[in-house]
Order: C-alpha cells, then structure tokens, then sequence
C-alpha cells in the first residue's frame, strides 16, 4: 500500500474516533487447584503470536518447553468478509495494521484458560472482539465484538470467573463472564485504555490508559496532543468509578515534567502497597505509593548505545514494555524493549543486574514456580527465561511470528492440541 494511503487511512481512523463511541475489554485465568480438580489439569503457559494468530502452550517450569498450539483464528474467513463488507470497519482494520500493527493485523493481544482447563479466552485486536477457544476440538465456544474497532489487554479475576477487556478506541472496558461471554459490566476509561489489574481480593480493577502512541508527536512539548491518560480505578462488582489517578501531577511534583504520564505495564507489590510501573519512552520505572499518592523512587536503566533516542522510532512509544515481580516481592524483572535487553532489579536497592540480550522482549510474567522471569522476544520469535536468584538466561524456546503476551493458564492433564491445528 503507498505511504500517502496508509497516512491518509490513519487519519480517516483517528477522525472517526471523534464521532464513534463504543464498549470495552476483559480476561481469564485459572483458579486454586482445588476448585478446579488439581488432579484433572496442568499448568502451563499460553504465549500469543500475535502476527500469527497463534497461541502455543508451553510447560510453565524447568526447560519451558512446548507442547502444542491453538489456531485462535480458526474463523479468520467470516471475519475478513464482514470486515471487507463494512467500509467503516474496513478503515480501522487497515488503520491497525498500518499502525500499531506494524504492517501486520493483530490476531491475538491476549489470553487466559477458563478455570475447568477447557477453554482459552482470547483478545483479538484486528477483528475486535474476544473469543472462547474449546482447546479440546479448536471450536470458537463464544465471541464478543467489544464496543469501538478495536480490542487489547485484558485480565481475569481472582477467581477465574470474569475477564476484564480493553476496547481501546471506544475508551471502554468490558467485564465478561468467562464461560458465557456475556457481559456482566463496563466502565469507562481515559483514552485508549490498555493494561488491566484485578486486585487480590478481586474487589478493586485497575484500567491504566495510554492515549495515542501510534502517531509521531512525540516530543516532550507535544505531549498534550496524545490524549487523556490516566489510571481509573472501579468497584468490581458494581463499576463504579472509585478514583481517578492523573499521574501527570505526581510526575511534575518531583521535577519530571518532560516525561510521559501513560502508564503502561503495571505489577503490585505482594502487599498491593505499591505500584511499580513504566511509562511510554522512559527507560526504566517508577515506584508509586498508593497510601500517600506519589512517587516514592525512580529507577532509570541503561540505555542500548545502539538504540536511538528518537523516540519516533519507539514501537507505538513503548521504550521499555513488560514488568513483573518474583512473587515474595524481593525481585522486579523488566523488559527493556528498544533497548535489546531484560534484567532483574532488586526491589529493596533498585540496583539491576545482568542485561540480558533479547530482541525487543515485548513482556515479563513470571513461572509456575515463581523461580524465574518469562519474557517474549518479539524480534526473533522465541520465549526466554531468567533465573530470579541469578539474574542469568537459563533457556530460550521458539515459538511462532511475534509473540507478546505470555501468561500461566491451565488445560487438562492428557491435553493435546487439535488435529485441526
């Protein structure tokens, strides 16, 4: 497609953003083995390609290795025809994939296996829905268009039954039941709401919004032309809104005025006292203190000298994208995007250890056994883990085109992948 077509759909797309409004977002995940039948399931690990429209499943400890794959487009036909039958879904289908997508639809953002093993709940931000997979025979149990063109992060409650997911044009977050797909609430956001975090009692969401970070205004002066960004904070059983967090005021109180107020990954303490999270073009992170709302420590990491420090060439302005804890809190692992590399920072000093070569690690979970550090490569389509103790790359697994999200689900025990896939 020539250049002044892809600009000019882009521009098309983001002025029907003005005019259309719409829903939003959700998750799921896997309960306590006894709730779920410890000996009937496995953990594991889903890794999405999300160029591919793939899902490996991957054990979740020791060599990390995989075993076997899920077609989370197996409908990929119907949705490419009633895309192509609607010029207005059209222009953002294109839009994304010009954009955002990098040239390439986004078939899956992410994902989480309902709490029986049976199923996977997936995000699709191309086709802007989310879809419940039967891991059993490849068959689409459900779908939700999310409200807008587009769907992204999601997350699963502490108890497996609700997913959380963002629609991120409509600047709404969907809340779903994740065996029926039917929606049970929804909030809205700040623009463009991506990350999503249930609090441990699952009482609380929190929705963290980016704004606009596929176009090229990225200077510092023009920082106010990405949109509304902002962390909004819901009951979740009522969704209702119970504070906003403008952390533009936080930043500017310790000196930081020039840099950015998007937040993106996010990861708790155990205690859920505080919040460690990264912003678009910032290399490094922020500690943040919920009790006295403000920023209580600011790690900033080195810088690749191969990577340039013009931030138009930041993937959708990520320059570090992926954070996550060991979970007795005493290791922080962050994906350093741009900059080729991940490492594990101590939580008490915030002094990093090895620079782990990667390329463009795009996530950071953690294993089954809590013992290491997951990361996606999205640059050579692989998964790599890192010791917690060590700091060091312990194996690297291949996996299919651009993985992103990586996160702990559970199938049956005696699960294979479909014949179909």
């Amino acid at each position: 497609m020539p250049a002044s077509r892809s600009r000019y759909l882009c521009a098309m797309a983001a002025a029907l953003v003005l005019t259309i409004t719409a829903p939003a977002s959700a998750a799921v995940a896997a309960t306590d083995a006894e709730d779920v039948g410890a000996a009937a399931l496995r953990e594991v690990m889903f890794v999405g390609n999300n160029w591919e429209g793939t899902a490996d499943v991957i054990k979740s400890t020791g060599d990390f290795a995989k075993i076997g794959r899920i077609n989370v487009v197996p409908d990929k036909a119907a949705r490419l025809a009633a895309i192509n039958a609607d010029p207005i879904k059209w222009i953002y289908f294109m839009a994304i994939r010009n954009g955002v997508g990098e040239g390439h639809d986004q078939l899956v953002d992410d994902m989480y296996s309902t709490p029986d093993g049976k199923s996977m709940v997936v995000s699709r931000p191309s086709f802007a829905d989310v879809v419940s997979i039967n891991l059993a025979t490849g068959a689409i149990n459900w779908r939700f268009p999310v409200s807008g063109y587009r769907s992204d992060h999601m997350a699963v409650s502490p108890d497996g039954t609700r997913v959380a997911v963002s629609a991120s044009i409509s600047n709404t977050v969907h809340v779903l039941d994740i065996n029926t797909g039917a929606q049970v609430g929804s909030f809205k956001t700040g623009d463009k709401p991506h990350e999503n975090i249930f609090t441990k009692d699952g009482k609380y969401i929190w929705n963290m919004s980016i704004g606009d970070v596929n176009t090229d205004q990225d200077a510092p002066w023009q920082d106010f032309t990405k949109g509304d960004r902002k962390i909004t904070v819901v009951d979740a059983a009522t969704f209702q809104q119970v504070k906003v967090i403008d952390m533009r005021a936080r930043l500017d109180a310790i000196g930081l005025t020039d840099y950015s107020d998007a937040v993106r990954p996010a990861a708790f303490s155990p205690d859920e006292t505080k919040l460690y999270f990264q912003v678009s073009f910032f290399n490094g992170f922020f500690e943040y203190d919920i009790a006295t709302d403000r920023i209580t420590r600011t790690k900033t990491l080195p810088k690749n000298p191969a990577t340039s420090d013009d931030r138009t060439t930041f993937v959708n302005d990520s320059r570090h994208h992926g954070i996550s804890m060991k979970p007795d809190g005493t290791k922080l692992c962050v994906a350093g995007t741009m900059d080729d590399y991940a490492t594990v920072v101590d939580r008490a000093t915030l002094q990093e250890g090895p620079l782990v070569t990667a390329s463009k690690p795009y996530w950071a979970t953690v294993s089954g056994d809590g013992k290491s550090c997951v990361i996606s490569e999205s640059g050579s389509d692989q998964i790599t883990a890192i010791d917690f103790a060590t700091g060091q790359k312990t194996v690297s697994v291949a996996v299919g085109d651009h993985p992103q999200r990586v996160r702990l689900a559970h199938v049956e025990a005696n699960w294979t992948s479909p014949t179909a896939n």
